[in-house]
């Protein structure tokens, strides 16, 4: 009977470190899955012309998490030393002494043999490009301590999932490929930048590098050229995907969001930066309702 009492007395126990480890891999802050996913699921829509393979489409949203989560663990690990001094870090698990640095290593090898897993159901070229994936991700944690734009690290990690998709769905990356990767890129800067002009002040205590400390003063006008960059670059997704009406209203509606975006931010206030940044989401959302229902009512043959 005691045994049982002490095998029970232990489920309070796995299950607060449990609920550790879901939030050092941000699994109750889904906004880092959904800025992933969106950029993944305009290129395997695109990539399928409207009808991406099942099989590859479940890889893809499973290897979303799993890489997402896996990025965040080795995130926490690499800023164990940092996050302690900065006001909306220092409750994080490893920051806290809730996860050990260890236990958070040993969580990140076995995201990282789920996505090997992952990325042994694809292709071959799909398969080399994921090597590409996985340096992006170890990288990026560590980058920001020695560049001024470890955004673009981010930006190059987040939208890696795209030639990836089209290789997966076609076997090829083709010049359209590129062109969505690229968008993918500037989007993952703009929003990062808002993202780090809420953490601007520590990270200049830090010694953190970023964009939104590159770009002091300037911060919101070099944004609003990277909107506008980002925008001609959705219409050439368009042009060169012959894309119809429902997509260029969603690429309408995304000049529009990012609009409010710039108000949002106007006063540079961290709470109102950082819902900027959590708003992209709708912006990921809206490119990806343009394409789909693009497909839906002018339906092309599958690949």
């Amino acid at each position: 009977m005691k045994k049982g009492q002490a095998g029970g007395s232990n489920i309070p126990g796995f299950l607060n470190q449990l609920s550790n480890y879901v939030q050092l891999m941000r699994l109750d802050k889904p906004i880092g899955v959904w800025l992933l996913l969106w950029p993944t699921l305009w290129a395997l829509w695109l990539a399928g012309k409207g009808h991406p393979d099942g099989g590859i489409f479940f890889v893809f949203m499973l290897g979303v998490v799993v890489m997402r989560s896996a990025g965040c663990v080795l995130n926490d690990f690499a800023d164990r030393k940092i996050d302690p001094y900065v006001e909306r870090t220092r409750t994080r698990p490893i920051a806290s002494g809730a996860v050990a640095p260890m236990e958070a290593l040993t969580l990140f090898v076995a995201l990282a043999l789920v996505a090997i897993g992952l990325a042994a159901m694809l292709n071959r070229p799909a398969q080399l490009l994921a090597f590409i994936a996985a340096a992006l991700t170890v990288l990026y944690p560590f980058i920001k301590r020695f560049v001024s734009i470890p955004q673009l690290v981010l930006g190059a990690a987040f939208g890696w999932a795209v030639p990836m998709a089209f290789a997966a769905q076609t076997g090829q990356t083709p010049q359209l490929a590129w062109l969505v990767f690229g968008t993918a890129l500037v989007w993952a800067v703009i929003y990062d930048t808002f993202y780090a002009m809420a953490d601007r002040e520590d990270d200049l205590k830090v010694g953190v590098k970023s964009t939104a400390i590159l770009f002091g003063d300037a911060d919101l006008f070099v944004i609003s050229g990277l909107q506008i960059l980002m925008l001609v670059a959705l219409i050439f997704i368009g042009n060169m995907a012959e894309m119809g009406a429902w997509y260029y209203a969603s690429v309408l509606i995304t000049g529009i969001l990012m609009a409010y975006h710039q108000w949002l931010a106007r006063n540079r206030q961290p709470v109102n930066c950082f819902n900027a940044f959590l708003h992209n989401h709708y912006i990921g959302m809206t490119v990806f309702i343009g394409i789909v229902l693009h497909y839906t009512f002018n339906p092309a043959l599958p690949v």
